[in-house]
């Protein structure tokens, strides 16, 4: 055996009978167990059913868990430092508004992309599991390609999130930000992550979901002090040695208006950044109990607070810090926000604040997607809405593409055409003054990014083409059933003419 994986956390697709004939031939088809033996392999077992035969006592995670995993995963950062980036774009408080209201369209497009292929297919691995199953030619190759991917992307999320997560704490406490500091606390971090999920498994979806309301908490104190102190409610007025706001006339809401074409696109690509996380669930569908039912409320629920969180928030900086002092305050929104109402000695809570968000926005995306930097996310995203479209299409009717849930076909071009644009502006040169490196050529990432897919390209020819063929065999995907009566596929070395 060359390769293994486990269907609980990132599931592999057995092949069709022929690449040709659909994965899913009904959704009305029972779901019942394979008789195997522990340890038995169990060719394709998989391959027709509705979903992961996965047994009941192993989906732990309900409405409010998958609502959560998508939630903590979006709420990060940027809801407490982005607004000041996209306002440096955007020029004006009322293009910021409408650049974050776009950002919810382009956000509600790809929750519909995601519910349709989670209701269609719902078994964990997400991105993967449906390039799998769209592009079955040549076999494995999405599969590595998507691998390298993961273990690159993931980890750099994982180590960019801690980071904060080091520093915040770091302050929180008072201590000095050393070295010795840093390393002691992303030990410390990563230790306990592991050891949650790993270890306390119920109690980390607990700790989970309770981050997740604590998040929730925090920007509705947010949202609600910004309201009361833009109707006048005493107690509530900016500080007299600050900036005194006045965002919310006519003319001051629209001043500055940046049209650029340059300002607008890099405002509009941190916004969609800030909204990405939709998917987070999809990587864990296996371990959700009723998936087909969860996916459709879970997802559409988070979002829709995640988008009304966004916007409120903005209403409530807007009202309590100046645009002068929001583009030359020298720190996050949040921080000015919190001085402007509550003195400067609420700077030290606002760090625990982070650092709380921060992990639940790390156990999150240990969770699901242990089971991406940005732009290969974009990539995938492309290649998801243009593979539901093919979908769509005559050419792809032998996969008898019919779930549950059926996303507007508008709504599917939109979300392509939005990742069309996330893939290609990079690739143009920009103005001056928009360059995203100091040292590095404009377009240093999307290199990196396109690298290693390449590097997965060749992995997949050497390993599944150029050493089977050499030393006369194939590989095969199987289905072994474990000890605890969860499902996990397999690669077997098929002696050449064996079959």
């Amino acid at each position: 055996m060359l390769y293994e994986a486990s269907s609980s956390g990132i599931t592999k697709l057995g092949p069709a009978s022929s690449e040709t004939e659909p994965l899913l031939r009904s959704h009305s088809r029972s779901l019942s167990r394979t008789p195997a033996e522990h340890g038995e392999d169990v060719e394709n077992a998989n391959t027709g059913s509705f979903t992961d035969d996965v047994p009941d006592n192993k989906r732990q995670l309900g409405l409010l868990s998958a609502a959560s995993l998508i939630f903590n995963r979006v709420i990060g950062t940027g809801v407490f430092a982005a607004p000041s980036i996209i306002l440096n774009s955007s020029g004006s408080v009322g293009m910021t508004f409408v650049m974050w209201i776009l950002g919810a369209l382009v956000s509600a497009a790809g929750t519909a992309v995601y519910v349709e292929f989670g209701t269609g297919l719902p078994r964990s691995g997400g991105e993967k599991t449906y390039m799998e199953y769209v592009f079955r030619r040549p076999a494995f190759l999405t599969t590595c390609v998507y691998a390298v991917y993961g273990n690159v992307c993931i980890n750099i999320a994982v180590v960019s999130n801690m980071l904060i997560f080091i520093l915040d704490v770091l302050h929180a406490l008072a201590y000095e930000r050393t070295p010795t500091n840093v390393r002691i606390v992303a030990f410390l971090c990563s230790t306990f992550c592991l050891i949650v999920h790993g270890a306390f498994f119920k109690s980390g979806l607990k700790l989970q979901n309770a981050l997740g309301a604590f998040k929730l908490a925090v920007l509705v104190l947010i949202a609600g002090s910004g309201f009361l102190s833009l109707i006048g409610v005493p107690g509530f007025a900016v500080g007299e040695d600050y900036d005194q706001p006045n965002n919310y006339t006519w003319q001051t809401f629209w001043e500055g208006s940046n049209f650029g074409a340059n300002a607008f696109v890099i405002g509009m690509y941190n916004v969609i950044w800030s909204y990405i996380g939709y998917s987070n669930a999809n990587y864990a569908l296996s371990e959700v109990r009723d998936p087909v039912r969860t996916i459709k409320v879970a997802a559409p629920l988070a979002m829709s607070f995640v988008a009304f969180a966004y916007v409120s928030v903005n209403v409530a900086y807007f009202a309590v810090v100046s645009k002068a002092d929001m583009l030359n305050g020298g720190t996050i929104p949040a921080a000015l926000f919190f001085r402007n109402l509550y003195g400067p000695s609420t700077e030290r809570a606002l760090s625990v604040v982070i650092s709380l968000s921060m992990l639940g926005n790390m156990l999150s995306t240990l969770f699901a997607q242990g089971r991406d930097s940005s732009y290969p996310l974009a990539l995938f995203n492309l290649v998801i809405s243009g593979g539901l479209l093919l979908l769509y299409t005559d050419a792809f009717k032998s996969y008898d593409w019919n779930p549950p849930f059926r996303a507007y076909k508008f709504a599917v071009v939109f979300f392509f055409l939005s990742n069309a644009f996330l893939v290609l502006v990079p690739m143009i040169p920009p103005t001056s003054g928009y360059e995203p490196y100091l040292h590095l050529p404009y377009y240093s990432h999307v290199v990196g990014a396109l690298s290693v897919g390449l590097l997965g390209a060749v992995y997949w020819f050497i390993f599944f083409r150029w050493i089977p063929k050499r030393n006369g065999y194939t590989l095969k995907q199987v289905t072994v059933i474990q000890e605890d009566g969860v499902p996990r596929s397999v690669f077997r070395r098929i002696p050449a003419g064996a079959e």
